[in-house]
């Protein structure tokens, strides 16, 4: 099954998505930010087929966690989560790196939806 690699700064949001996806079958990593995302990413490297990363976090967000995940691990899969429009925005000048962006509040149908889609993705 697919390993994904989750970035997200809000404790509960992250539980909920990494459990829902252990659920569908898949290998999680959960990450409190983009640095220690991308600290995952070098330490294992890249093996991870989807990166879920939240867009504003503490320390480094995700719009420079996928910049570098695209520039140094171009086979990884992107896709962004945000609740705030102009950080969605920002991920417009991105549509050749990312995959998708998943607005919250989502609902688990559509996290695991658009998860599935990603991952297809990346093998087709």
């Amino acid at each position: 099954m697919a390993r994904i690699l989750i970035a997200e700064d809000d404790e509960a949001v992250g539980a909920l998505v990494a459990r829902a996806l252990k659920q569908e079958g898949y290998e999680v990593t959960l990450s409190a930010d983009g640095a220690e995302a991308l600290d995952e990413l070098t330490r294992t490297g890249g093996r991870f087929d989807l990166l879920l990363t939240d867009i504003k976090m503490p320390v480094m967000d995700g719009i420079a966690l996928a910049l570098a995940t695209a520039r140094d691990h171009p086979e990884i899969v992107i896709l962004l989560m945000t609740g705030f429009a102009d950080q969605r925005e920002r991920a417009h000048g991105l549509d050749a790196l990312i995959h998708d962006v998943l607005t919250k509040p989502f609902t688990l149908h559509d996290l695991k939806q658009s998860v599935r889609g990603a991952i297809e993705a990346r093998v087709n």
